[in-house]
């Protein structure tokens, strides 16, 4: 998971894997595994899929040789 700065995470609550929270977020209720989420509230933005894991940007790929 990664977790923006000054994000809070309220107790009881369950983050599952892969999941990225937004910078400011207040999570208020489960979050399901490979989303993103944002807000106050937080709420589900959308879903990580396959295009996430080979571009970091729209079509910018990722150059995996690079990555220790």
């Amino acid at each position: 998971c990664w977790f923006g700065a000054g994000a809070i995470e309220l107790p009881g609550i369950t983050i599952g894997d892969n999941v990225v929270v937004g910078a400011g977020s207040i999570v208020t209720k489960d979050i399901p595994d490979n989303d993103v989420a944002a807000g106050n509230p937080a709420h589900n933005l959308r879903h990580i899929n396959d295009h996430d894991r080979q571009y970091y940007f729209k079509d910018r790929q990722i150059d995996h040789s690079l990555l220790n």
